[in-house]
């Protein structure tokens, strides 16, 4: 009588198991407030029909890029609005962004090498000197500017998520290495190639003595951007070649410097800067992939790119984008290639400062309010949608891609085989589909104007 017990108890925790391996969590957060990453009701797989409606197909068998992360960016601006908060409420607001329990699970974050354009105060480098000084042997070079605001910030988000991973990029050399003499406009001189290559090298250096490791570096942000009113340095596709191939990437190598190059930081519409640098052989062997912009140009540039270059990686280095429409642009990013996603800029106050620079801004995905408080816009949550659930290593899988201007999706394993699929619907109308995996199928809709996750576990 025992033994039949226990047969039958196994038997139906295996029942339940069955049960619960066709179980589909779903999380959701609508752009009218009604949903706020809000865990909805439990759905569950079933036999294949023909049904109304778009059909997502998912094949596990089809896998392209693993994840390295999803985040943001240290911005002075951030770091300094973080720095009005009090000490509770800024703790509180980077467990809300970086805890991947608690808060949304931000994994890899852009920092500024020196000053960019969103910051309060005077711009700077970490080796600025009277006019007509030069140090070529860097002896003043120094990151205490950065201890005001930004290596305070990012100390408390290392706690919140000891998984956080960092990049790097410079706006501006400093101005004496320049042509221009000025952090704006100009470009390196030949002749502080050497110089250069070590400044980054003791910024990583100086970081890392912080007990913060940079995964990576770029050579420049908006290599292709040149502005009077803000740091930036232009460079062509040659001369980065030149730099990475002649200097930066001996240099790593002489002082056993670990963190990654990844050339470009630009927009989608100039694959020929990249593709000079990586069409060197003894440059490419520096660089471990190619950081993109979305603000001009195609995202399937990813895509053309990692085909010309298939052992070299895609990064979305920079890039904020808003609403149900921004969701969608966020699946193609990934959909096309991209091992990350980092927005640019987390929190401005209501006024959209501080913002030293010539661009305006739209609202972040949490600001700053007058009365001292925190607002999270709707913006914050779509982002979780992603980074909360799509973890490291995760690996990209085929979803097909229903013919629909207003509806995008993007599929992907976890490590642990959960299944992760993100939908995004910016119409105003409810978005009936289906799912496929496999020889099972689930229904479900979406509202208009909102972002769903779908997660459930893969077949063994």
């Amino acid at each position: 009588m025992t033994r039949m017990v226990i047969v039958f108890a196994a038997i139906f925790v295996l029942m339940l198991a069955a049960v619960a391996d066709d179980s589909v969590q779903v999380v959701m957060s609508c752009q009218n407030g009604s949903k706020s990453l809000s865990e909805e009701k439990t759905l569950h797989f079933g036999k294949v029909r023909k049904v109304k409606g778009p059909v997502i197909e998912v094949d596990l068998s089809k896998k392209f890029q693993s994840i390295l992360g999803l985040g943001a960016s240290f911005d002075h601006s951030t770091c300094e609005n973080l720095s009005k908060l009090s000490a509770e409420k800024r703790e509180e607001v980077l467990d809300k962004l970086m805890n991947p329990k608690t808060g949304i699970g931000m994994n890899l974050m852009r920092v500024c090498i020196g000053a960019s354009d969103f910051i309060g105060e005077p711009y700077y480098t970490y080796n600025d000197l009277p006019e007509g000084q030069t140090d070529p042997e860097l002896t003043q070079f120094s990151i205490e500017k950065d201890r005001v605001y930004v290596l305070p910030a990012i100390k408390i988000a290392q706690q919140k998520n000891p998984g956080l991973l960092f990049f790097g990029s410079p706006w501006s050399p400093p101005a004496w290495m320049k042509t221009s003499g000025k952090l704006g406009t100009g470009s390196l001189k030949r002749e502080c190639y050497p110089a250069f290559a070590k400044y980054l090298v003791k910024f990583i250096q100086a970081y890392e003595a912080e007990g913060v490791p940079m995964h990576a570096i770029t050579v420049q942000n908006e290599p292709h951007m040149s502005d009077k009113e803000y740091p930036t340095t232009l460079w062509t596709g040659e001369e980065e070649r030149d730099f990475i191939r002649d200097h930066l990437g001996p240099l790593f190598r002489q002082n056993n410097v670990k963190t990654l190059i990844w050339c470009w930081d630009h927009n989608w519409n100039e694959p020929e800067f990249p593709r000079t640098i990586l069409s060197d052989p003894q440059a490419a062997q520096y660089v471990d992939g190619t950081g993109w912009h979305l603000y001009e140009g195609k995202v399937e540039t990813q895509s053309a790119f990692k085909a010309e270059f298939p052992d070299k990686h895609i990064y979305f280095t920079e890039g904020s984008l808003f609403r149900p429409n921004g969701a969608i642009r966020l699946t193609h990013i990934l959909r096309n290639w991209s091992r990350s996603y980092n927005a640019w800029v987390i929190m401005l106050d209501e006024h959209r400062k501080p913002n030293r620079g010539p661009h305006s801004a739209s609202a972040t995905c949490i600001e700053l309010l007058d009365d001292g408080s925190v607002r999270y816009n709707f913006d914050y949550y779509m982002q979780g949608q992603f980074m909360k659930f799509i973890l490291r290593e995760a690996v990209r899988v085929e979803s097909s891609l229903p013919d629909m201007r207003s509806f995008g999706n993007a599929a992907f394993v976890n490590p642990g085989g959960q299944v992760v699929l993100v939908a995004a619907n910016s119409s105003r109308s409810e978005q009936p589909f289906a799912v496929k995996c496999g020889e099972k199928m689930f229904r479900t809709e979406l509202p208009g104007g909102s972002v769903g996750t779908y997660m459930w576990q893969a077949e063994q």
